[in-house]
């Protein structure tokens, strides 16, 4: 059973940085095709943010030069480091991890796993 745990989340303003992080367990010696992190706002549908796998990084043009996605495969552990925070990046972010090859690693149908999120508030 794979586990997902998401920390990192506060409130901040504007302009301000936040580093989320994504602690996996259960099955962690398999291999997970991607990683990525998902956010919802209040009455918006899911959206991806940002994602890691098939050897390279994904990011929303939203947050393109301002979130940095990695990970530490000795930690089990994805990050995302959010930089120039606007009140738009407001919402439940969530963790997510694919248990097979996904062709578009921003959408939530690629993935096969989720965390129960952790909320990011920026306020102006």
């Amino acid at each position: 059973q794979v586990h997902l745990v998401e920390s990192g989340g506060g409130s901040v303003t504007a302009g301000g940085s936040l580093r989320l992080s994504c602690e996996a367990s259960g099955y962690t010696s398999r291999r997970y095709y991607c990683m990525g992190w998902f956010r919802q706002a209040t009455g918006k549908e899911r959206e991806g943010v940002a994602a890691i796998g098939r050897g390279d990084t994904y990011y929303s043009d939203s947050v393109k030069g301002r979130f940095t996605v990695s990970q530490d495969n000795a930690k089990n552990t994805l990050y995302l480091q959010m930089t120039s925070l606007k009140p738009e990046d407001t919402g439940m972010y969530y963790c997510a991890a694919s248990g097979r090859f996904c062709y578009m690693p921003l959408q939530s149908y690629s993935y096969d796993y989720w965390g129960q999120g952790t909320q990011v508030t920026v306020s102006s």
